[in-house]
């Protein structure tokens, strides 16, 4: 064989000039991946100006005496915005010459605006207001927990968002009628509920002569008090702010509350007493496909995902059978069931010391599984966690609990509330399942490492997808039992009632919504299948039926963290670090599944490479 001989000086010179290309490439995927992070925030920042809201749950005081503009056409300026943002990105910027984080970053931001575009469609589908998710309690809520006062200026800004809500309220009100003239009515319990929590917001002072105060004066005064005990104001000025509080409620806020009510009212006659789900409307099984995709960032359909939850359902119920031996109760499966659903032991006096309690020892687990986060992650969140029971007038008994995110710089602790109106309905067998998905390492610990990440776009840092969320959330409560926690069996077993819960909800959800389930054949199933109380069945039943896919996440993200956890553990053997693991899954912020899937896939495959 003849050898090619090249002169020394012409081989170093092309090592050279491979070297330089190399190195200029690289100089290229840098200089163009720092210029589109940059525009990602400059991007987000204007795309943020836009929503008021979204600024002060952020913390921040831009626009803050201003509430959102809630009306349609606010709504697709909004859409048009994305779509010249998406089309200037690809023009301005190369797919192939940023590095993989952006190109991350690049799929997620073309991702939120498909979202949004098939969110448009079904516009005028869906429930405006319901007992859930509706803005009637939701921007009262932001106003008393979201707006800081620490200035004289902070509470004017506040009085004007008084003010506002009157205008958002109008415009909300406005929507649901289009929305009902397009055939989308809610079952009647919704309109019964949100009269209610309506009427709670407008009784009392200064609405009318009363021992108490409404929510939002008493908010009012409060922070007005504060103010002046920080001597930030005179009295003259403190008595000039509670006036000028006073009228805009009355002015604003309580004519706006009162048409919502009247037409509320006149609606009711028309709601169907015992509807099923999406099933009976004209799009219903378009629009929850798309509500089932957005749920759970896959296409799964409908009936593989009632399937799903059948087999979850028959597997958990066989761990709660070895747990129900171990305890050595006498009796099936469903005389267990209503043993731990009933026998004081597992209930809270319902008093204020019992509700106390209730958050004491949540506090507690929360506490001590918080020592062993070490040993399962590198990254550990700086924000503070507080367990708190839900302000009156949006308490519901037996309704879940749930977490509220604190400020990316950690001025506003992250919050786990809990509805504690009715104690025969928060057993403490489930508490500290639910304690470690509310708080850590779940929605907490999830949440706030997000938004205190630093090395990506500002707006993954706020970008949540529900199965990756929820399904985290979900994870966390297993992975509690990994940590060493749930010592006692009873509560192990209320962890499998939480999971067996998320089971339930893949079968009740599209058996609703797709297969024509009524309300009653819902609760049956979930009465027939699982230790929950009757009242958080059907607060739990009819959460779905205004909030048609959402429950699904859980179990669907659950499913999925696990199966590529279990991936990675087969593949890598005993190079898996589980610490690695987890960071990995949290260290990039919130991800579609599909997209989630693909980053273990690479980090499973980049950590053979360096056997």
């Amino acid at each position: 064989m003849k050898t090619l001989k090249f002169p020394l000086a012409i081989l170093s010179l092309c090592l050279i000039m491979l070297s330089a290309s190399s190195c200029e490439k690289s100089k290229d995927v840098k200089d163009d991946t720092d210029a589109l992070n940059k525009w990602f925030d400059e991007e987000y920042e204007e795309f943020l100006q836009m929503s008021p809201i979204q600024l002060t749950t952020q913390g921040r005081k831009d626009h803050y005496s201003e509430l959102d503009d809630f009306s349609e056409s606010a709504e697709k300026e909004t859409l048009d915005w994305l779509e010249a943002s998406v089309k200037e990105m690809n023009e301005k910027f190369s797919f192939e010459q940023i590095n993989h984080e952006a190109q991350l970053s690049w799929n997620l931001w073309e991702y939120q605006y498909e979202q949004a575009k098939s969110a448009w469609e079904f516009r005028n589908s869906g429930y405006m207001f319901n007992q859930m998710t509706g803005m009637h309690t939701n921007l009262p809520n932001i106003l008393i927990n979201y707006h800081k006062v620490d200035s004289l200026g902070d509470m004017e800004a506040l009085i004007s968002r008084y003010s506002e809500l009157g205008r958002a309220m109008n415009q909300l009100l406005e929507r649901a009628k289009v929305q009902t003239a397009e055939g989308y009515k809610p079952p009647k319990f919704a309109y019964e509920y949100v009269i209610a929590q309506s009427k709670a917001l407008i009784s009392g002072e200064p609405f009318e002569k009363s021992n108490t105060n409404s929510p939002l004066w008493n908010d009012a005064i409060s922070k007005i008090e504060k103010l002046q005990e920080k001597e930030l104001i005179n009295a003259e000025q403190a008595d000039e702010l509670k006036e000028k509080a006073k009228q805009a409620l009355i002015e604003s806020f309580q004519p706006a509350y009162q048409n919502l009510l009247v037409w509320l009212n006149e609606e009711l006659p028309n709601l169907e007493e015992t509807p099923t789900g999406l099933s009976r409307h004209h799009d219903g099984e378009a629009f929850y496909n798309f509500k089932l995709n957005q749920a759970t960032t896959t296409d799964l359909s409908a009936s593989e995902i009632h399937e799903i939850g059948l087999k979850e359902v028959e597997r958990i119920q066989a761990e709660m059978l070895a747990i129900k031996e171990q305890v050595g109760f006498e009796g099936d499966l469903k005389e267990f069931f209503k043993f731990v659903n009933t026998d004081p032991q597992f209930f809270y006096p319902n008093t204020d010391e019992g509700r106390q309690a209730y958050l004491d020892e949540s506090t507690a687990f929360l506490d001590s599984i918080s020592q062993k986060l070490p040993d399962f992650f590198g990254i550990l969140p700086k924000a503070e966690l507080v367990v708190k029971r839900v302000e009156p007038f949006r308490e519901q008994d037996g309704a879940p609990q749930h977490y509220s995110q604190g400020t990316p710089d950690g001025s506003r602790p992250g919050t786990y509330y809990v509805h504690l109106s009715d104690m025969t309905a928060m057993p403490k067998t489930t508490m500290e399942g639910v304690a470690y998905h509310e708080g850590i390492p779940g929605h907490h610990m999830q949440i706030s490492i997000q938004q205190e990440l630093k090395d990506i776009p500002k707006f993954r840092t706020q970008f949540f997808f529900n199965a990756y969320v929820e399904g985290w959330a979900l994870y966390s409560e297993a992975l509690a039992k990994e940590m060493g926690q749930y010592k006692n069996p009873y509560y192990d077993f209320g962890r499998l009632v939480n999971e067996i819960w998320r089971a339930i909800r893949l079968v009740t959800d599209t058996g609703l919504h797709s297969k024509g389930w009524t309300e009653a054949q819902s609760i049956a199933y979930f009465k027939d299948n699982s230790s929950i109380s009757d009242g958080a069945i059907q607060a739990e039943v009819r959460r779905y039926m205004v909030m048609p896919g959402q429950a699904t996440g859980y179990k669907i993200g659950m499913l999925k963290i696990q199966e590529l956890r279990n991936k990675a553990e087969s593949e890598l053997g005993e190079k898996f670090d589980i610490k690695k693991f987890h960071d990995l899954v949290l260290g990039q912020g919130a991800l579609p599944l599909n997209l989630l899937e693909e980053e273990v896939n690479l980090w499973i495959a980049e950590s053979k490479g360096s056997e």
